[in-house]
Formats: structure tokens, sequence, C-alpha cells
């Protein structure tokens, strides 16, 4: 099979979108024209963190401050309503991207994924809680969701408990047909796990979660960047994601929710844009989406990640699935290749597109900063999920994450960069 048969995309002409991948990075920190440039290509391979932004997105941004800057919802002057439909737009463009035929209402913009779980576990969960009732989450879970649920559970006296992780990184789901029960309230459950690579059957979840009467809340930071979602098809009563992830800005998340949901729901934030009245005594609430997006929202963001979605579209969200797995099995066998090496979670051709690992006898920060002196970009730590590194007996990781601008080529510059590691610490 040939490489263009294998990686469907055009990564070289996706590449000519994404300036900051033509940077040099390491080498002696002088001024320009000033001593010897020992720098390097940057090889950027820390996407589940946060994916680079394209041209098209920035210039989004800017054709927005440079040509209709203004609040939403609370001028009758052109430059407020040409903001408030651009906003609004960005609302149904969203919804389409991920399945939400209930466009607009269903879609609530967030800072990030993290206060949208926050939203629905002060808005929801403090309400509908209590003695007796039951969180149910699993090992793999992002600190977005394990803190939050587990402190939600001290307020309300709610019982907090995880589903199980087979050894090879994968859900027990016999354990989780344990443990969702009639007493189940909620099911919450990471999509790809940002540690292990691991895709979860989330609409067989969600399945089991509602024959046991309760809702399901998928994290989908690392799925709705990387593959085609459908959160009807998947069930899903709450789906939350990020838009820096996935080629957006930074300030901005989304929540998706049932429409139903969110109509009985109170607001997660009291203020300005949220209210439709007032008095000195009662106040009642704006419609959906808005009576959950208190105060100026982020309108550069919406209109930033409105561009994003059309850029990931025009690409082809299958197209993108099919590049990181390639990109991620063959991380994965390279890896796979030395016996000091050890990778977590499923294998290769089993996974989305990032790969955790250590380095036997080098600490995953000592890893990584000689990476860095190659110019490659990589995370090392416990990647906000601290129980799930204990339950794998590693204080911190190495890991590799992959995009559309990524290519085999990088991967081997990853490699080169561990065998030098390798052949240092001896």
């Amino acid at each position: 099979m040939s490489t263009q048969e294998q990686y469907p995309l055009d990564v070289e002409s996706i590449r000519e979108d994404f300036p900051i991948l033509g940077r040099k990075v390491g080498g002696d920190v002088t001024a320009p024209g000033e001593g010897p440039d020992h720098s390097t290509p940057l090889v950027y391979l820390d996407n589940a963190a946060t994916s680079q932004t394209p041209t098209q997105v920035v210039d989004a941004i800017v054709d927005y401050y440079y040509g209709y800057n203004s609040n939403v919802h609370r001028g009758i002057h052109h430059l407020s309503q040409e903001a408030s439909v651009a906003y609004e737009e960005a609302h149904d463009r969203v919804a389409e991207f991920v399945g939400a035929s209930g466009g607009r209402e269903e879609i609530v913009f967030t800072k990030n994924t993290t206060e949208a779980m926050n939203l629905v576990a002060y808005a929801w969960g403090l309400s509908e809680l209590g003695p007796g009732d039951r969180v149910v989450l699993t090992e793999m879970e992002h600190h977005a969701s394990l803190v939050t649920w587990q402190q939600i559970g001290k307020r309300t006296g709610a019982e907090v408990r995880y589903v199980r992780v087979d050894d090879e990184g994968r859900l027990d789901m016999d354990h989780a047909r344990e443990l969702i029960d009639e007493s189940t309230r909620l099911v919450s459950a990471v999509h790809i796990s940002n540690t292990l690579g691991t895709v979860n059957p989330v609409a067989e979840l969600a399945d089991v979660a509602h024959d046991a009467g309760a809702f399901i809340f998928v994290d989908g930071a690392q799925a709705v960047p990387t593959r085609p979602v459908d959160v009807e098809a998947l069930d899903a009563d709450f789906y939350a994601f990020s838009g820096h992830k996935m080629c957006g800005p930074t300030g901005i998340g989304v929540l998706y929710a049932k429409r139903h949901i969110l109509e009985a729901m109170g607001p997660y934030l009291y203020g300005g844009e949220m209210i439709r009245k007032v008095t000195y005594e009662e106040s009642t609430w704006e419609d959906l989406p808005w009576k959950f997006e208190a105060g100026t929202p982020p309108i550069a963001q919406g209109v930033g990640l409105r561009a994003a979605v059309d850029y990931l579209d025009e690409i082809g969200m299958e197209n993108v699935r099919k590049h990181e797995e390639l990109l991620a099995e063959y991380a994965y066998d390279r890896l796979a290749e030395y016996d000091d090496v050890e990778i977590y979670g499923p294998p290769g051709d089993d996974r989305g597109g990032l790969v955790a690992f250590n380095l036997d006898g080098v600490h995953a920060h000592d890893l990584s900063s000689i990476l860095n002196d190659h110019g490659v970009a990589i995370r090392a730590g416990d990647h906000c999920t601290q129980p799930l590194h204990d339950k794998l007996g590693v204080a911190a990781s190495t890991r590799a994450s992959f995009y559309i601008y990524n290519e085999r080529e990088e991967i081997d510059a990853l490699i080169d960069a561990v065998d030098d590691a390798r052949a240092l610490f001896g």
C-alpha cells in the first residue's frame, strides 16, 4: 500500500496553514544574529494538550475584531446585530458538526470542557443528587470529571464509584454493568482517554445507563477534534469538548445537552445576558442556550470555533480519524521495538491518536527535556489523571499525541531523540 493510500491527508498542504510549524526551537537564547544558531525544527507532538491554530481561524478572529467587534444581544446598532448573528450562527454550526438536531438550543458555549463539566455538576448535580444516589465514573477519567464529581459527592452525600480498567487499558464492561444499578443517577465517561488512548464504548455505556434510569455525560475533549462524532447516535445526555484541541482558539468549550434536560436545569451562573426579567424580588431566565451564558460571552472565540469547524469539515473528519490512527499505530510499533520502553493502553491499531510511554530508568520529565533539546514537543507528567497513574504504578509518563499536520518522519525524529536519551542515561 502506498503512503498516499495509507495516509489520506495532504499533510504538506495542511502544514502551510500553520505558520508556527516552520519555527525552530532550542539552541542558544540570543538576540537574532548574535551567536551560533543551534536550534532545530519544531516537531510538535503535544496535540492532546492543545492543537495549533490555522491561518483561516486566526483570520476569522481578526475579521471580527477589525470588522464588527461589539457586544451581542444588547444593542440595535449595526455592529451589535452583526456580532449577534455571527455568535448565534456559531452555535448552529457547532450543533451541525456534532449531530445535535435541536440546533443552538442544545449548544452552550463555556470556556472549556472543565467548565462544561462543572456547569452540569452544579446546575444539575447539586439539586438532583443526595444520599443513596450513585455517580459512576471510570478509572481513566480526567480530573475535570473525577475531581468535580468527587466534590459534588462530598457535598450531596452521593456515592461515587469507578469502573475498572483492565490490564490492556480497556474498560471492564462487566464491572460497569455491576456498578450501574437502579441507584445510579449519572454515568460520566471519557470518550477517548488522554493517557491510554483507549476509545471507550460510550454508546454501549449510554445503553447501560439509560436502562438503569441514569443520565450519561461524555467527556469528548479528545474525540471531537479527531473523529466524526454524532451525539444523538451515541445517545449522550451531556457531551462536552474544547475548542483549543480542534484548531480553534483557547477560552471556548462546548456543552451539548438534550433540550428537555437543559430546560429542566436551573442556571449555573447569574447576571446579565441570561435573564428575561428582573425585579427587586424575583428574576426569570432567558431562553436556551442563553440562560447558561451569563455576562459577555466568548464572542471572538465563538467566531473562531466556527471557522475551526469549517476547516475540519473541509478536510473531512473520517480522514482525520484515519490519519491519526495510522500515526498512532506507527508510533506504537516503533516504540514497541524496544524492550526498555513501556507503553500504556491498547495495541497501536486500536487507539486514538496518542501514545503514552516510559523509558526504563529515565523519569518522564528528564526524557521530555532531552526531547525538547531535539526540537520535539511532547507532554510529560500525569496528564491530569493522577489516580490512573497510581494504578499503573508510575508517577508520570511521556505522551506523544498527533494531529492533522503530523507525519511519519516526525515520529522517526521522536524515536531518534529517545535513542539519544537511552544512550545518555546508559
